[in-house]
């Protein structure tokens, strides 16, 4: 087990790490990308590949014994069993179609699990120079600023978002735009802003009340986001109201006075 000690100092490594992959991100946001198709709308370009060995390279330097999940290069080899071993789990460049198309909800995401439970966040948007962080216990932060989710009681006031993933296949598609067009009439508005990471933190700072999406990529979109929702006083949890599962591809989060009311809204969308 690492020392609790040491969260400190992990956070502190993640930071540097996401830092210097953010100012590959900023550089190459301005630039003609170089684009490759995962699927029919997954995009991944050079920039993902960059960034993600530059980070692991980081890491690895400095926790030799630490085991690491990322999105381009573990995952792609169908590696991704999560241990109780300290292990970093990274998504290099979440939002990737935005990177492309120039829109700037892009970011790093790293996130630290210890026997399994995220313990260390760190999410980087270096095109709007927000660096949200967060230590299990220690609260969390926009900028060294301390957040809070909102006190939003009421669906029909609530801010909701929610995306539509990559997978264009009919069925999927039918029920994302059954459950949209259910919750549209029950909250005050909807938003798709194309980063999972993102979007947690939104609401871990407020600016969102609720996050949920029922499909996405793994576990990294996802590590550094629990620790931040929580920290901030935020609940993570299955859509379904069941425990959050971070490595389900299932994910919602909001206060703990929205809880309830999303699953129940969802529930009779089903």
């Amino acid at each position: 087990m690492a020392d609790i000690d040491s969260l400190p100092e992990f956070l502190a490594s993640a930071i540097d790490a996401a830092q210097k992959a953010g100012e590959i991100i900023r550089k190459a946001f301005y630039e003609t990308k170089h684009v490759e198709h995962k699927g029919q709308v997954d995009l991944v370009t050079e920039t993902d590949k960059a960034c993600e060995e530059l980070i692991f390279n980081h890491l690895k330097q400095i926790y030799p014994a630490h085991k690491f999940i990322g999105e381009e290069t573990t995952a792609a080899q169908g590696s991704t069993e999560l241990t109780d071993e300290p292990t970093w789990i990274v998504d290099p460049v979440d939002g990737t179609t935005n990177f492309v198309h120039g829109f700037p909800f892009v970011c790093v995401s790293i996130g630290l699990t210890i026997q399994k439970v995220p313990t260390v966040g760190v999410v980087y948007n270096p095109i709007l120079n927000e660096l949200f962080t967060a230590i299990s216990g220690k609260g969390a932060f926009l900028n060294g600023n301390p957040i809070k989710v909102s006190s939003q009681t009421d669906l029909i006031s609530s801010l909701l978002v929610t995306e539509c993933g990559t997978n264009r296949d009919k069925s999927i598609v039918d029920a994302y735009t059954k459950r949209v067009k259910s919750l549209l009439l029950k909250v005050r508005s909807l938003r798709a802003c194309g980063s999972l990471a993102l979007n947690l933190c939104g609401v871990a700072c407020g600016r969102l009340d609720i996050c949920f999406q029922l499909s996405f990529g793994g576990a990294w979109d996802v590590a550094a986001g629990a620790v931040i929702v929580r920290e901030a006083g935020g609940v993570m949890y299955d859509p379904s109201g069941a425990e959050f599962d971070l490595t389900a591809r299932r994910v919602a989060a909001s206060n703990p006075s929205l809880k309830d009311k999303l699953v129940e809204a969802l529930r009779q969308v089903e």
